[in-house]
């Protein structure tokens, strides 16, 4: 089986799967059959970025391929916390974008940076960031669940998918679980960057740098506030949306410049 096939396999696992949460959204005990097959979708998912890094000899970090990878680790982490955290219904928003930029990376596969060209102290750089954002993204989803719960709560019945997921107060405590974790692989990253690259602010890496250090102030002073004062409700929705805005565009805003405007690797 071909790069192609695989990556069309896990498409359509991701598809199905997201499928079945949609139509099993409002029962009390729905069936496991929608886990398995987001996890058959990010094995092939896995594999298909296994064969093309070796094909390549070396991951390529182009936008699309970035792209792919990050919501390849989203999808897993979900999987992961779905053994014993009510939050599978989160793949109804994450399995479809997961299949979306697996698609993007078949038909766009731009070629820029391979992973191997760098040392071990600037891939765990690349590495920890990666991971940092993935798990700011599911915060991020959290707080949109959050915000909209909150508000059919208050205004009118709630719909199927809000009456499906659990309490605020649950879905509190998992935004902030989520946000602990990213904060520390974003301070591995941002103290690897200061370790090991020579000039981080440079002028290609001057925003990236300020950005990340913004989106991380924001996101430690929440949680401090957490523990301090017990902020939640619309503070933490609020400045966890901010913060996760300054972080996709430090990791993202000048690849999809460069890379999709400006042609350039």
């Amino acid at each position: 089986m071909n790069t192609t096939a695989i990556a069309i396999f896990s498409i359509i696992a991701y598809l199905i799967s997201t499928t079945l949460i949609a139509k099993n959204i409002s029962k009390k005990n729905p069936k496991r059959t929608p886990i398995y097959l987001a996890w058959l979708a990010v094995i092939s998912h896995s594999a298909y970025i296994a064969l093309t890094f070796k094909n390549n000899n070396g991951f390529n970090f182009s936008f699309t391929n970035t792209s792919s990878l990050i919501a390849l680790i989203v999808a897993l982490i979900l999987l992961l916390a779905a053994n014993n955290k009510p939050v599978e219904k989160l793949g109804i928003a994450l399995f479809p974008t997961s299949a979306l930029m697996l698609g993007l990376s078949i038909y766009f596969p731009q070629q820029t940076h391979l992973l191997h060209a760098y040392s071990w102290e600037m891939n765990t750089h690349i590495l920890t960031s990666i991971v940092a954002f993935s798990l700011l993204n599911i915060a991020a989803l959290q707080s949109v669940l959050l915000a909209i719960q909150d508000q059919q709560l208050k205004s009118h019945p709630p719909k199927r998918l809000i009456r499906s997921l659990p309490s605020i107060q649950t879905m509190e405590s998992l935004l902030f679980q989520m946000m602990a974790a990213g904060v520390i692989f974003l301070t591995i990253s941002l103290v690897t960057g200061f370790l090991f690259i020579d000039d981080l602010f440079a002028q290609h890496l001057a925003h990236k740098t300020i950005l990340s250090i913004i989106a991380w102030i924001i996101f430690t002073g929440l949680l401090l506030g957490r523990m301090i004062y017990g902020w939640r409700g619309k503070i933490a929705i609020r400045w966890t949306l901010i913060g996760f805005g300054a972080l996709l565009l430090a990791y993202f805003g000048s690849k999809l410049v460069l890379e999709l405007i400006l042609k350039r690797g």
